[in-house]
Formats: C-alpha cells, structure tokens, sequence
C-alpha cells in the first residue's frame, strides 16, 4: 500500500470525476500490466559505487550496473469533456525490485555477507491530455501526451548464512526523483458496453536518468483492463 499512496490522491481526484460523466462526456477508470525497458549504462562502477577507472581501479573488482527491464502494474483514468478531447492520468510500479548492480564482492566480504547487490524499483507518473481522433461504439483511437515525474528508489540487499540459517537481507538505501515528458497512444477496444481492453505504447523522456541507464528514453507496454461511464 506504501508504494502506490503517493498517487492516491491523483486517483481519487480522477475516481471524482465520475459525477461528471454525461450525456457530453465519458470517463474511464482503468488498471493494467506491462514492462519498462532502458538499456544498461556502459560506465562500470567499482565496489565504492564510483565511476570505475579501470583495470587497475584500486576499488575494483569493477562490475556492470543492469537495464531497466521489469513487470509494471497500472493505475489510471480518462475524462473525455469533448468527443475528440480530454485529460488523464496514469502511474506505472514496479511491483518487485530488480539487480541494478550486482556482485559487489569487496561489501559483502567486509561485512560478513555472502553476497551484496543493490536493487531498484522504478515508479513513473504522468498527467496527460488526450486527442481521440476516431471514437466508435466498438474502439476508440487515444493520443495522449503530457508531463509528470519518475522516481527510481535504490534497496541494498544482502544474504548470509550462520548456523541459525539462511538470511537474506533488504533495506531502503535511497531514491531519486526526475522529471517526465510522456507520449502514448492506445486503441480502446470494448468488449461490453463499458467494459474494454486498451493495448498501449508509451515513450518517457526523462531528463538525467542517463546516469542510471543507458539514455533518456523509457519505453513502455501496457495492456489496461477499463470501465467507462457516459456517452461515446
């Protein structure tokens, strides 16, 4: 519950449009799942958590850091005040943590662990306005751009073992916060009435996140479950 009430607040206020669903409007309120992908940075990094210099880095063994690559689940919500326009909102949460650097030898030694890695957990958000260039009672074409912020939280971890077993170890180490330039495009296709299926694409640009990963550019696959109200 932690991980997502941050954005509760953004959901609720999206859960209070539904009031305003008419005759002249549509909203639609939306869950999914789906992955995230950047690549890895090429820049090693020693056993210190610095820029690595080398073979002959003094903190070495040096190691690779991982891409971004993971299963997200989706909150979000659409209100369509005119057939073609609108605005929305949507998060995406890595439910589970992944191995951002993996095999620091050196920490895990001094400390007594059999292994020490850190691990990241990447949460996008963004708020969106939405052109919707052909609406039909069977699908719906969305074009949705906007802005909003990515937030990649840092965990160390670490296992070990003794004679009262075996420990795995994990705990926040620290976050940080970039901003979110967002451009998607969906096809709602309706099963029911209210009930569709929206196949998503998404592009993140995410100023500075290239010290993390390979480059800007988050890419995004999402398949939302939605129930809409009001009129198409």
């Amino acid at each position: 519950m932690k991980r997502i009430s941050p954005y509760l607040p953004l959901l609720f206020a999206l859960a209070c449009c539904v009031p305003l669903a008419s005759a002249q409007s549509q909203f639609d309120l939306n869950v999914g799942f789906g992955a995230i992908h950047d690549s890895a940075n090429s820049t090693q990094v020693n056993q210190g958590l610095n820029t690595c210099t080398g073979a002959s880095d003094p903190n070495g063994p040096c190691v690779s850091t991982s891409s971004l690559s993971g299963f997200t689940l989706g909150f979000g919500g659409d209100l369509m005040l005119k057939k073609k326009f609108g605005v929305g909102a949507e998060v995406g949460i890595e439910p589970g943590k992944q191995t951002y650097i993996p095999n620091l030898t050196s920490v895990a030694a001094a400390n007594g662990y059999n292994s020490f890695t850190i691990q990241s957990r990447m949460t996008l958000y963004d708020v969106n306005g939405i052109f919707q260039p052909v609406s039909t009672k069977k699908f719906q074409i969305k074009l949705m751009g906007g802005v909003g912020g990515a937030n990649l939280k840092f965990y160390d971890h670490a296992s070990s073992s003794s004679v009262l077993g075996n420990q795995n170890l994990s705990q926040y180490a620290q976050s940080t916060n970039h901003f979110n330039v967002h451009a998607g495009v969906g096809v709602d296709v309706f099963v029911t009435d209210h009930i569709f299926l929206r196949p998503e694409f998404d592009i993140h640009y995410v100023p500075n996140l290239n010290q993390q990963y390979s480059s800007n550019i988050v890419l995004q696959g999402m398949m939302w479950l939605g129930y809409s109200w009001g009129d198409r």
